[in-house]
């Protein structure tokens, strides 16, 4: 065995549920394929800002990763026989087999070890990580676990010995993600789900039935689960739903419920395509449940605008020397964008989140490509390893969003009054994988005091705001 001070330093695994609160790690045990490790006095679970991170020497030393630590370039390898990670201390760019992908949480230092995500590292390492709040235990699994054996009473969907959810077999689908903006319930799944939806009344409520499907380990990132395996996501702002309840309704065959709880009966319209299945209570008349449908937002001459504010819930992305984190940034200017953009009467505008929500890479992509979006535009906060780097750039990846990034940044540029950075090209999730011209935009340096000391203005974020809806009228050639 190599020494430990030269292969072998830290992984972080992101293990938090935002609604059961932040994980108390202290004494917290690892698992490793049901078996629990026995850890050196020197080796502790940690946790920082909820996020669980765990000593990559523990995995190491039982999967066989090869893991390397660049002092000089503070910089550490995670090498598997199909994959190379390479990250670097407190940058948000990481390389995959040589390729450049981003992070939603830079790798930091702390007390001479390294921390790295968990999703980004578990999702390319072929690992299955789980967190039981319960138990306060890390479950590491190499190998794709059996289905559990467990009665369930499928009138109510309880699971009194809350067992965690197995990935999908073959046939299955998943539960993604859910999000609830604009009187609409997005529901993100992947593989071949026709849901069953119905009203009943007393209480008034909308039942979605998404059958042999699962909760995928991305949505339980996000969204905690009971004692009974269900959960619940509040609703403000919309008077006529209260609350959103989703469960594990039954587990021959796999079933998963959620209910939209109304304050009265409503008439919806529901859209079925891509993955992306769309409840829209702005509909009226009768309801409508004949998927595909194209969506409310298209047609009528209007372009279709998507918003996307980066990060958010248990994704907090960078942190500025003082604290202020950049999901926080990037949905305020993003909610600015949004209500500048409801005044245009030839706009449509769609947001990916308008709250503290998670939502995956994939699901933001999904949002886009199932209406048939003009243009996407995603909002971030930039950060650096260094306090000097500092002022605007925006992104693109494909050579059809190269038009859209020039007149964007145009005006996003004279609006900050940063450092004009310019145009780049990078291979973004959201800027590859999204249909239409699309773009990223790093509106300024959150590790640079200059720029933070803007950033979190009133006055600046409405003139970003005002820039961003000018470059996006201009692009579309809207008056």
């Amino acid at each position: 065995m190599k020494k430990l001070g030269l292969v072998m330093m830290l992984m972080v695994f992101l293990l938090v549920f935002p609604k059961v609160g932040e994980a108390d790690s202290s004494g917290a045990a690892i698992y490793l394929d049901g078996e629990q490790l026995s850890l050196a006095s020197d080796v502790q679970v940690a946790n920082i800002k909820g996020n669980v991170m765990i000593p990559i020497r523990v995995v190491s030393e039982n999967l066989g990763f090869d893991v390397k630590w660049d002092k000089a370039n503070l910089s550490v390898t995670v090498k598997n026989s199909e994959k190379l990670v390479r990250m670097v201390v407190n940058s948000l760019q990481a390389e995959l087999n040589g390729e450049a992908v981003e992070l939603n949480l830079a790798p930091v230092l702390k007390s001479n070890t390294t921390l790295v995500p968990l999703r980004f590292v578990s999702e390319q390492m072929g690992l299955d990580v789980k967190w039981d709040n319960q138990k306060k235990a890390v479950f590491l699994t190499s190998s794709i676990p059996p289905a559990p054996d467990v009665e369930i009473d499928p009138e109510h969907g309880e699971n009194p010995d809350n067992v965690p959810t197995t990935p999908p077999v073959a046939g299955q689908s998943s539960l993604t993600g859910i999000s609830f903006n604009s009187n609409q319930l997005m529901i993100a799944t992947e593989g071949n789900v026709v849901p069953n939806i119905f009203s009943v009344a007393g209480p008034e409520r909308i039942v979605i039935d998404l059958p042999n499907t699962v909760f995928s380990e991305q949505f339980l990132m996000g969204h905690a689960l009971n004692v009974q395996s269900s959960g619940e996501i509040a609703v403000a702002d919309y008077p006529d739903v209260t609350r959103i309840r989703y469960a594990l309704f039954s587990e021959n065959p796999s079933t998963i419920r959620i209910v939209l709880d109304l304050t009265a009966s409503k008439h919806y319209q529901v859209t079925n395509e891509n993955g992306l299945t769309t409840i829209d209570l702005n509909a009226t008349g009768e309801d409508v449940t004949t998927p595909p449908l194209v969506p409310p937002v298209s047609g009528g001459g209007k372009k279709t605008v998507v918003i996307d504010a980066g990060h958010g819930g248990s994704q907090p992305g960078a942190v500025s020397p003082s604290g202020k984190q950049e999901k926080v940034l990037n949905l305020s200017i993003a909610l600015k964008v949004e209500a500048l953009l409801r005044k245009e009467s030839n706009i449509n505008v769609v947001m990916t989140r308008n709250d503290d929500a998670t939502l995956g890479l994939s699901d933001r992509v999904k949002v886009a490509n199932s209406i048939n979006a003009d243009i996407f535009v995603s909002i971030h906060g930039n950060s650096s390893t260094s306090s000097s780097p500092n002022g605007t750039e925006t992104y693109y990846t494909r050579d059809a969003s190269k038009p859209l990034a020039n007149v964007i940044h145009k005006h996003l540029a004279k609006a900050t009054g940063l450092a004009d950075r310019g145009v780049k090209y990078s291979s973004l999730h959201v800027t590859r994988e999204t249909k239409m011209p699309a773009v990223l935009l790093e509106i300024g340096f959150l590790s640079n005091k200059g720029d933070e000391a803007q950033l979190f203005k009133d006055e600046f974020q409405n003139r970003v705001a005002q820039g961003i809806v000018a470059g996006i009228k201009e692009y579309l050639k809207v008056p």
